[in-house]
């Protein structure tokens, strides 16, 4: 009897690990191939001295596909969610001072002048046209906004979402809501009523939020490898794909030494820049579209303290640096306000975040010297004295895809070449956003299309 046509996913990041369990649980024959000892790429959660840290993502945002996925897994009772409404702060002149989420707290808010706030409350009743090339999101918040408002509130938050520059992150590929907005009404603001009238209203099982895990992220990552089983194989590593009239061939190398596999379907889950050496032998064209993704390098920065060092209680999400502060840190999440089990008692856990698209040879750096720079900084946003009671350096050079001008145009001739090659998929947090539920619903509607196909 014929075996059962075989779907090979490379890489086990949440992409290919979300991709191999929906293909799986349809009834697909799938194999799931990492080249590292562990599957997760940079969701990764670390137990130390009584600290949990996160080495990659802090947290994510809660919905329906999320939700709906935990409960496959059995693993929704370790779903912990953040305080809702807790406040977010953005560094001015040497103060946090909140982002209001209010009309009231808008107009009486100090963080932007009363130009800018005129220039927010005005936009409904203005009418401009979008250029029909792609627009930088600083080119975008200039002509609508003020310089201020980019400064002070757009470049921190395209650093914390991003890790990139506004001056060349893509509008329409990094914030399609925002895009689509203003091109239906010429207004982001009346756009985007009317695209809230239009969407369709979904029963949510439960309320969006920011959640983690009490365990920490890797939770999820657990779950979805264990639903695998042997379907999975880490510390695998192809070799060479080539591509013959029955499908594909792959040379790998593992634990058993190199063997020959063959499958009827490819997806390639692994970072864009990694595609070049496997698809040498498989694509007529050299899809050299992925090859002009940018990614920005990060490190991830962890401090524990002892309360007392500190002189208040820190209580919120964490705050953003503009980039005219002059400071290398990025922003910092206080993750022992926002999760539960993150440090011991009478002690707190914050992380921060260097390097990016505008600081790439940060990472060039030691360990022990990006700990001193946060450490030196933040000490004296938030009156710390004194050293870390423990710190951690995760160091990522390919840690975000940037989706800057032309973005759009790369993916479209990525898709263009792909769909020459039958059989061959390829997936990744360049497509959809950077985002872990970004990730998770395109895995999800790939494989949906790959199995029908």
């Amino acid at each position: 009897m014929a075996s059962a046509p075989l779907t090979i996913v490379i890489g086990a990041g949440i992409s290919g690990l979300t991709c191999a369990y929906a293909l799986k649980k349809s009834g697909a024959n799938v194999l799931l191939l990492e080249a590292s000892a562990r599957p997760g790429g940079m969701i990764q959660s670390v137990t130390e001295n009584g600290y949990l840290f996160e080495l990659g993502p802090q947290s994510f945002s809660g919905t329906e596909t999320i939700f709906k996925l935990c409960d496959q897994l059995g693993i929704s009772d370790e779903l912990v969610e953040a305080p809702r409404g807790a406040r977010r702060y953005i560094l001015i002149d040497g103060k946090l001072v909140p982002v209001p989420f209010s009309p009231g707290a808008f107009l009486s808010s100090p963080l932007l002048s009363w130009r800018t706030k005129l220039s927010i409350l005005s936009e409904v009743f203005r009418t401009s046209k979008s250029p029909e090339s792609d627009e930088s999101v600083a080119a975008f918040v200039r002509a609508k906004f003020t310089p201020e408002l980019l400064d002070r509130v757009v470049g921190p938050f395209v650093s914390g979402i991003y890790a990139g520059d506004p001056e060349f992150l893509c509008l329409r590929a990094a914030f399609p809501q925002i895009y689509e907005a203003d091109k239906l009404s010429g207004s982001v603001i009346r756009g985007s009523l009317k695209l809230a009238k239009n969407k369709p209203k979904t029963q949510q099982s439960r309320r969006p939020g920011l959640y983690s895990f009490r365990k920490g992220n890797e939770t999820l990552i657990r779950a979805l490898a264990s639903s695998l089983g042997d379907a999975l194989r880490c510390t695998t590593s192809v070799a060479q794909i080539e591509r013959d009239s029955s499908g594909f061939r792959l040379e790998v190398i593992g634990a058993q030494g190199q063997e020959s596999l063959r499958a009827d379907k490819l997806v390639l889950a692994t970072p864009a820049f990694a595609h070049r050496e496997l698809l040498s032998n498989v694509a007529r064209t050299s899809l050299s579209a992925l090859f002009g993704i940018e990614y920005a390098p990060v490190a991830v920065v962890s401090h524990g303290y002892r309360q007392d060092q500190l002189s208040s209680k820190l209580e919120g999400f964490g705050f953003l640096i503009p980039r005219s502060a002059h400071l290398r840190t990025l922003g910092t999440v206080w993750n022992s306000s926002l999760f539960e089990g993150r440090a011991p008692q009478d002690h707190l856990l914050m992380t921060s975040f260097i390097g990016g698209a505008k600081d790439k040879k940060a990472l060039a750096l030691p360990a022990v010297e990006l700990s001193a720079i946060v450490h030196r900084e933040i000490s004296e946003i938030l009156r710390i004295e004194g050293q870390p009671v423990t710190t951690k350096v995760t160091p990522c050079w390919a840690a975000i895809p940037q989706y800057n001008l032309g973005h759009t145009e790369r993916l479209d001739a990525v898709r263009k070449d792909i769909s020459q090659v039958r059989g061959l998929w390829v997936i990744g947090n360049y497509w959809k956003g950077p985002a872990i539920g970004a990730c998770i619903e395109h895995s999800l509607a790939l494989a949906d299309e790959i199995r029908i196909s």
